[in-house]
């Protein structure tokens, strides 16, 4: 999920990084206006667990592998802004202390797997709450949505590779879908495993973001 440098033509990273700029700029104003104290430490707890865990790489078919992602967990731990900025920080970290993506892909990078992949399943989970309810419907919800939110940041990885033209959009498409697909199951598992910790031990810090989504 980390392109790296070469894969984007110039018109397709800079207006991707034009608008994950805007985007995280926007994120960064209204996280201002709502932060709170209990949110501080989670930003900087979830940051670390994402980062880790991204470092780790699980087998999949095919002798491929796969790592988690982290969009949808950082919503639904801190909200769609915060959860934001913290995948914003994961992958800057990731790119210049690790070379893990391109720095001309950085904004690519970031819009995937902070906007396709967390924000878009922000909204989801609100929609999902409306219909699944109780505690059992938003488990399924999360699981449902953090499935997708893998395939919607592998969606966007090929169209963009598909605009630069670096691959055919039919191959890079069901290639990147496939592979991806499998790494949503182990996605979402991890997602509900830890929003269940957290809900379990500590419910305080995430019900805010909740209200909406668990009804």
């Amino acid at each position: 999920m980390h392109i790296p440098d070469g894969f984007l033509d110039a018109k397709t990273w800079i207006s991707m990084s034009v608008i994950t700029t805007a985007i995280i700029g926007w994120s960064l104003k209204k996280t201002n206006e709502s932060i709170g104290e209990k949110q501080v430490p989670l930003m900087g707890i979830s940051a670390a667990f994402i980062f880790a865990a991204q470092m780790l790489n699980f087998p999949i078919a095919g002798g491929t592998s796969g790592h988690f992602l982290g969009g949808c967990l950082a919503a639904l731990l801190l909200g769609p802004y915060a959860g934001l900025i913290v995948m914003s920080l994961v992958f800057i970290v990731q790119c210049f202390l690790f070379q893990d993506g391109g720095l001309t892909a950085l904004g690519a990078n970031i819009f995937n797997a902070g906007v396709a992949g967390g924000m878009l399943s922000y909204v989801l989970l609100r929609l999902f709450g409306k219909v699944l309810k109780g505690n059992t419907g938003f488990y399924v919800s999360t699981f449902i949505v953090a499935f997708l939110s893998v395939l919607s940041a592998a969606v966007m990885a090929s169209l963009q590779l598909a605009f630069s033209g670096t691959y055919p959009l039919d191959k890079v498409l069901v290639a990147m879908t496939s592979v991806h697909a499998l790494i949503g199951i182990g996605e979402a598992i991890i997602t509900i495993g830890i929003i269940s910790l957290v809900r379990s031990v500590r419910p305080d810090l995430i019900e805010d973001n909740l209200k909406g989504i668990l009804t």
